[in-house]
């Protein structure tokens, strides 16, 4: 029987496994994909064997930047392989074990010991490809960061290199000797290029160099123009939103139209004369510093544009007025178009090799040209300032804002023009052309910044604004209330200014050599944070959070129609409504927050690890609140108290306004709330005024004199009860004699009202009536403690005889 058994239980395994390979087998697309993954885990291992063997030999900045981009990419590729095998383990992981451990005792058979032998030596294979690939990104990672130190050295000692100074008379002599050959060197250049353009044109005719010319001045100049002019056209429309927006979109769309079109303009022109070989090999790197100089110079000149905005004073974002507005704009476009010039001299130096002394002469005047240029834009900035101080009050009497961000950049064009005064007279030429150039670049990037982050916060007002077509229909399809909706376009807002801050930051740093860093710490951010077994990467977040809104949105749409449309045609009353309502809206919040966790990868294994974990945390700082909160649960459920009931907790007496899973409303007679904790509800006396539709009884109590015909004082005190309209017939209200002491007859009273809620207001009636009535009826009425003096008459004066 015993081998009946083991012999029945193989079978069933081999056909589970059977089962399961058919399933969840290795199928080609697997096989395929396994195969170019290990391929491109090798290619990567060879790409970056060859940047270890070529950064021996390599010394120039252009050429570590080259290496540091193939190291980087063969990261990338490294790292992509391993995500997408990893998956793989897991499957391999599960089919062995669903074949369960190998048991002494049990015998298999030769397909599943085939299979097992298969899995195993899969999972080496797999094993073995990703401890690869995972050091593989190591070594690339040490790699990049170690041709990043060689740039940032050759960097640093480039620019605190001493030359001779521009006032020495040998640096010119030496100048006027080099610039023969220099020209002749250049001559040259230019004859290569021209012969490069004649081959292709005579090879390919002038059909695709005009085309892309023609395409460069459609996007330069009418399409530029047209956008330009559309976008004002729409801000100054009843289209556009009302706000700050108009102003800070115009801006920002004028600062992405004006840096776009002309560096496409230049790439589709450029670009045209590669598709031909119209460029000769030694000037392909002046044809790339030409598109990447138009980018950057149009991106001077967008941010200046978009702005000062000269000739349209009320659209400006910054203080400046409109005198130093159009000054300001010129000076843009220079330092714009010698930026271009200067990127495109370096481009041109290096492609001809012209001599040091003709680099060293020019980037002498270049500095002095900037210092020029930033020393015009200080003495601008200087007399706005002190025409604000000469105005000091405006037409209205109020005082005129003065901008603080003049002030930081008057310090710093100070600063900035003494040290490259300083360095370039000291022979530091290259640290005064930095200076300046860093100058210039550190403005723009600032001022772009605050722009869109200006924008950021103003698009994110408008779109959760209670007054807006998206923030009301916001508000309308998730539930939310106008001023939850505004906290949420506050949070968006920071969160994108923080991400464009971040940007700004790395723009700044780009210049330093560190690009290549910036861009592993990117990629370090994009594949994830690692929590446990789990990872959490920006998308997933973006993923989480989507999926968070999607839940609260679909369960609280459900809870309003739960509570307007089905709840009111039961015949539920408003506790038991309420009790409902509660249950469904936080039951509504833990599946949203389970989906979302879902939604981030975190499974439900991991929540219930991190439960038991806080389960002593929760068992000693948190068991009040644990308490409150399954007594909350308690209260919803057998609801010994409900909405709206009145109720009694040692001295306070009120109407429970709100059950909630911690803690219980209860708003007294003088409208004061008063929050009690559930656990107190549950653990201690409560005196439920009107549970299962309890009356209010009515007693009135007092004392008449012992004389008083008491039949006609039940009959008037009787009739004083009957004609109230609260008081209700049934049960009738009775009048007692309670004692009879000394002189005094107390009497007590009883009737009843529909709610205790009536009894107070009911009984001051009764009492007003019972006074006038016995007043009336001459009945007098005593109290206990009553002394009444009766005092004998004088004796009558006896005659006189």
């Amino acid at each position: 029987m015993h081998h009946s058994c083991t012999r029945l239980l193989r079978w069933f395994l081999a056909l589970q496994l059977c089962i399961g390979l058919a399933i969840a087998g290795e199928t080609p697309a697997a096989s395929d994909l396994q195969a170019s993954s290990i391929d491109q885990i090798q290619q990567a291992s060879d790409a970056l064997d060859g940047v270890r063997k070529s950064l021996d030999d390599a010394d120039a900045s252009e050429t570590l930047q080259t290496l540091s981009d193939k190291a980087l990419q063969s990261k990338r590729s490294a790292d992509a392989a391993v995500t997408a095998l990893e998956p793989l383990l897991k499957q391999v992981d599960a089919r062995i074990a669903q074949l369960g451990p190998v048991t002494a005792d049990a015998e298999e058979g030769p397909e599943i010991t085939r299979q097992r032998k298969e899995l195993a030596q899969l999972r080496s294979d797999l094993d073995s490809a990703i401890k690869r690939g995972k050091l593989l990104v190591v070594e690339a990672t040490q790699t990049t960061d170690s041709i990043e130190k060689i740039r940032t050295q050759q960097f640093n000692e480039q620019i605190t290199r001493k030359l001779t100074s521009p006032l020495s008379p040998a640096l010119w002599r030496q100048f006027a000797q080099q610039v023969p050959l220099d020209w002749q060197r250049i001559t040259a250049l230019q004859r290569q290029g021209q012969a490069s353009f004649t081959a292709a044109i005579a090879e390919h005719g002038w059909s695709k160099p005009l085309t892309g010319l023609i395409l460069a001045l459609l996007l330069m100049f009418p399409l530029r123009i047209w956008l330009r002019s559309l976008g004002r056209r729409f801000a100054a429309s009843e289209k556009a939103p009302n706000g700050r927006l108009r102003r800070s979109g115009l801006a920002v769309w004028l600062l992405l139209v004006g840096t776009a079109l002309p560096g496409l303009a230049s790439l589709v022109f450029i670009e045209s004369l590669r598709d031909i070989d119209a460029i000769a090999p030694r000037l392909q790197s002046v044809a790339t510093a030409w598109i990447q100089s138009s980018f950057v110079a149009a991106f001077f000149l967008s941010v200046s544009a978009s702005l000062l905005v000269p000739r349209r004073p009320s659209w400006r974002l910054i203080n400046i007025d409109d005198i130093a507005a159009p000054v300001l704009t010129r000076f843009a476009a220079g330092a714009a178009g010698l930026t271009w010039f200067t990127m495109m001299l370096n481009a041109v130096d290096i492609a001809a090799r012209t001599s040091a002394v003709t680099t060293m002469a020019l980037d002498g005047l270049i500095a002095l040209t900037y210092v020029a240029l930033i020393m015009s834009v200080q003495v601008i900035i200087n007399r706005q300032r002190q025409r604000q101080l000469a105005e000091g009050q405006d037409g209205a009497g109020h005082p005129v804002q003065r901008s603080r961000w003049l002030m930081f950049v008057w310090l710093g064009g100070h600063l900035t023009v003494l040290a490259a005064l300083i360095a370039a007279l000291l022979g530091y030429l290259n640290f005064s052309v930095f200076v300046a150039t860093q100058m210039v670049w550190i403005t723009v990037v600032v001022l772009a910044t605050s722009l869109l982050m200006k924008f950021a916060d103003d698009f994110f007002i408008w779109l959760c604004s209670p007054d807006s077509r998206p923030g009301n229909g916001i508000a309308l399809g998730t539930g939310m209330s106008a001023a939850r909706v505004e906290q949420v376009g506050v949070l968006l807002s920071a969160l994108l200014r923080v991400c464009l801050l971040l940007l700004g930051l790395t723009a700044l740093a780009a210049p330093f050599g560190n690009a290549s860093s910036l861009l592993m710490l990117g990629d370090t951010a994009a594949k994830g944070l690692s929590i446990g077994d789990a990872v959490i990467k920006p998308m997933t977040i973006v993923q989480g959070l989507a999926v968070l809104a999607l839940g609260l949105t679909i369960f609280g749409a459900f809870q309003r129609w739960l509570v307007d449309t089905y709840l009111p045609k039961t015949e539920l009353d408003i506790g038991a409504r309420n009790s409902i309502s509660t249950v469904a809206r936080y039951l509504g919040l833990m599946l949203s927050g389970l989906w979302t966790l879902g939604a981030l990868g975190i499974g439900f294994e991991r929540i219930a690890l991190l439960a038991s974990a806080l389960s002593v945390g929760i068992g000693f700082g948190l068991q009040a609140i644990t308490q409150n909160f399954v007594s909350g649960l308690i209260l919803l459920a057998e609801r010994p108290v409900k909405l709206g009931d009145r109720v009694r907790i040692g001295d306070q007496v009120g109407d429970i306004r709100r059950i909630s899973v911690r803690a219980t409303e209860i708003q007294t007679d003088d409208k004061a709330t008063l929050i009690v904790p559930n656990s107190e509800l549950i653990t201690k006396s409560v005196q439920n005024l009107t549970m299962n539709g309890a009356l209010g009884r009515i007693s009135i109590a007092f004392s008449v004199p012992l004389s008083t015909d008491v039949v006609r004082l039940k009959q008037l005190l009787l009739g004083i009860y009957h004609d109230h309209e609260s008081v209700l017939e049934t049960p009738a209200p009775a009048m007692y004699v309670d004692s009879i002491n000394g002189s005094v007859i107390n009497i007590t009273s009883f009737g009843h009202v529909a709610s205790p809620r009536n009894v107070y207001g009911t009984r001051s009636d009764l009492l007003f009536s019972l006074l006038q009535r016995c007043a009336e009826e001459k009945i007098a009425l005593v109290s206990a403690t009553d002394i009444h003096l009766i005092q004998d008459p004088p004796p009558a004066a006896r005659p006189i005889v």
